[in-house]
């Protein structure tokens, strides 16, 4: 008899010391949950998981695929841009030396540097290539031809992203050029895909454009 009771003494002291250690499992256990289901919020907002694409808010910085190849320092970077009129800014970006070239055998680059408040949908090189190189050669060896192409990318008002979604602007050639789009994906005149908008110069907002636009 004596036995039995000690052994049940025994049990019940062994049940009491473990049960803090039970309860202090279920506890951890619960933090955990607790804490990986507030982290995961702040995860899915680092990742940009909650944003679709397509739906993202440019906000007031350059967006597009081409915008990647801007140097980040510099006179051609964003900030270097940003200081000077479109036609300096435009001769140090390397993506725009054809345009540059345009530019200065049609004459307009004091034309472009002093205008205040405009846009430019300013083609890259590769835009410029599309067109058969004797075509080419041919415009720009013709000063009219080339002047009323060119002034057919320049708008005379600064057009934000917003303006782009559903827009049609008078240009300095006095064509109409019409915008369509949302997010980050623009048109012009539903040919040329803007590939890096929103570039800030001191005097233009620029739109790097894949192709050149054709006046009617």
């Amino acid at each position: 008899m004596n036995s039995m009771k000690i052994r049940r003494t025994a049990i019940a002291v062994a049940a009491a010391a473990l049960l803090p250690f039970s309860l202090a499992a279920c506890s951890d256990s619960g933090s955990d949950t607790e804490g990986a289901s507030a982290a995961a919020p702040e995860d899915a907002a680092k990742t940009g998981e909650s944003t679709p694409a397509g739906d993202s808010v440019t906000g007031d910085q350059p967006f597009g695929p081409a915008c990647a190849g801007v140097p980040r320092e510099g006179a051609g970077s964003f900030d270097g841009m940003a200081k000077d009129p479109v036609a300096t800014a435009a001769s140090n970006n390397p993506a725009l030396s054809t345009l540059v070239t345009a530019v200065k055998k049609a004459g307009l680059v004091d034309t472009l540097n002093n205008a205040k408040d405009i846009t430019v949908f300013a083609p890259t090189n590769e835009a410029f290539a599309k067109i058969p190189k004797a075509d080419l050669d041919k415009v720009l060896a013709d000063k009219a031809t080339l002047t009323k192409i060119l002034t057919y990318h320049v708008v005379g008002q600064k057009i934000t992203p917003a303006q782009l979604q559903n827009g049609s602007f008078e240009t300095l050639q006095k064509g109409m050029v019409t915008t369509s789009g949302s997010g980050e994906f623009y048109k012009v005149n539903d040919t040329a895909k803007v590939v890096c908008g929103d570039v800030k110069t001191a005097n233009a907002n620029v739109y790097i454009i894949d192709s050149v636009l054709m006046p009617k």
